[in-house]
């Protein structure tokens, strides 16, 4: 028997940043929704603290560094350790469920679609730690500091798209959502590694003994937030007394919950508390964080400090210039040695504009600023000043990048929503399927009998004016 003839069609390749599946287009639909009303709300809480603190500084620094809590408990904690301890561990929380989901039901649990925001915003971490230290160790500064230009704000930078009306395509906007969900994750373990002070073995024991009977209840099947709230908070008072930052005990937790679904569910236990929770940890807890942590003085010479100083000025440049150079690299990378290709529809400019968003990191970055300088006030008010700086620069620069492409994007989104069948389904993932195509044949004809009596109606009226007078 004679060889078949070698195909001339090429294999198909792997796209990046390729159309979602539908189920994940939906999903990334809802989240994202949610965190651009808490991106929005932490904007203003931003902007109120700033005005607060420049304004009545003597009433923003006594509501802030006002104590409350259990000192029996090691608890007695000023209301900016409450935000920044108690209110980011919901934030965190969070962020564990998206992780899991991300890694049994999303884009990560396939290595080869992993690889490429994984590598992506592994770049776009070592890359703005490296410009810190090679600014630092050029100036003469601390090295303390290398950590903060390394985290993305999912929230802000979807509150600058709102603000600036860009409709991205879902596929950048669920690069954006990865990268920051894989971005949250190594700031966890630079949190974890990095920013333990002294062990509490006692208190560490405690915590796993809670988070043992946490995993415990929840493979048991037990309900009930009456179970699981008070729960959640012994095992967070026991970590923040263990020496590790509190915020862990929240990831642990999230990393936890099932995020499959079984025969007959609708949402996983994991889709749904997320649901119930992301609304919480984005309207109220980040937003409430930024309120007490973002008010630091602005003049003008504290503005000049913010290039001249080694340590500030490595955090604006790592957020701008690192953030974007990196994960646009790492892309660039991941895409060559995987040999991948562009999405047809998008070109890699649009990669950098994304990569440019990307450094807008706000709510981790001013936690680890907070961190990693904690036995200097004076210094840490200026790297926060920096890490607004460096976001604002970030926003507007990725602004100017993304409104330049807005038609395009504008055009693709359409095309992505557009529902002529009014199944709820966008007709962009229905083409393979010929019942779609029979209802769109159903609506043209109906509508082409339509035009046909329209057309006899106006024909019927032109020979009535052509009649005798």
């Amino acid at each position: 028997m004679a060889a078949p003839a070698p195909s001339n069609t090429p294999r198909d390749k792997r796209k990046v940043l390729g159309r979602l599946s539908l189920p994940e287009r939906t999903f990334v639909a809802n989240a994202l929704r949610t965190e651009t009303v808490g991106g929005v709300l932490l904007l203003v809480a931003a902007v109120t603290a700033l005005i607060w603190a420049n304004t009545a500084s003597g009433s923003y620094e006594s509501v802030s560094g006002f104590h409350l809590g259990p000192g029996a408990l090691g608890l007695d904690l000023s209301i900016q350790h409450w935000a920044a301890d108690g209110l980011l561990a919901v934030f965190f929380f969070v962020a564990g469920i998206e992780l899991k989901r991300e890694l049994v039901a999303g884009d990560l649990r396939d290595p080869k679609a992993a690889a490429l925001p994984v590598v992506a915003a592994l770049c776009g971490m070592a890359v703005p730690a490296l410009v810190y230290v090679l600014v630092n160790t050029v100036g003469g500064g601390s090295l303390d500091g290398w950590a903060v230009p390394t985290a993305t704000d999912i929230a802000f930078a979807l509150a600058v798209l709102a603000v600036i009306g860009t409709s991205l395509p879902s596929a950048l906007r669920a690069f954006l959502l990865t990268l920051a969900v894989v971005d949250d994750l190594f700031a966890i373990l630079i949190i974890a590694v990095f920013f333990t002070s002294d062990l509490n073995f006692a208190a560490l024991g405690g915590a796993f003994i809670g988070l043992a009977v946490f995993w415990l209840l929840l493979r048991k099947g037990v309900r009930g937030w009456y179970v699981y709230v008070p729960l959640a908070l012994v095992i967070w008072g026991l970590m923040y007394n263990s020496g590790i930052h509190a915020t862990i005990a929240g990831v642990a937790m999230g990393l936890m919950l099932r995020c499959t679904r079984r025969d007959g569910e609708e949402h996983s236990p994991g889709e749904h508390i997320e649901h119930l929770v992301r609304p919480l940890s984005a309207g109220l807890a980040v937003p409430l964080f930024a309120l007490f942590s973002a008010g630091v003085a602005v003049s003008g010479g504290a503005l000049g400090d913010v290039f001249t100083k080694p340590e500030t000025l490595g955090v604006v440049l790592g957020l701008v210039l690192g953030k974007a150079v990196g994960i646009f690299g790492g892309t660039w990378l991941a895409a060559r040695f995987t040999k991948a290709e562009l999405n047809d529809e998008l070109a890699w400019p649009d990669v950098f504009a994304v990569a440019s968003l990307a450094g807008i990191g706000f709510t981790v970055s001013l936690l680890i600023g907070e961190l990693a300088f904690t036995e200097d006030p004076l210094l840490t008010d200026e790297i926060k000043a920096a890490v607004l700086m460096g976001s604002l620069i970030a926003a507007v620069l990725s602004g100017i990048l993304l409104k330049v492409r807005n038609a395009r994007y504008r055009a693709l989104y359409d095309e992505e929503e557009r529902d002529d069948d009014l199944d709820g389904i966008p007709d962009v993932y229905e083409q393979d399927k010929p019942e779609y195509h029979l209802r769109m044949a159903a609506i043209y004809e109906k509508k082409a009998a339509e035009h046909r009596r329209l057309a006899e109606v106006s024909a019927g009226a032109r020979a009535d004016d052509d009649g005798p007078a």
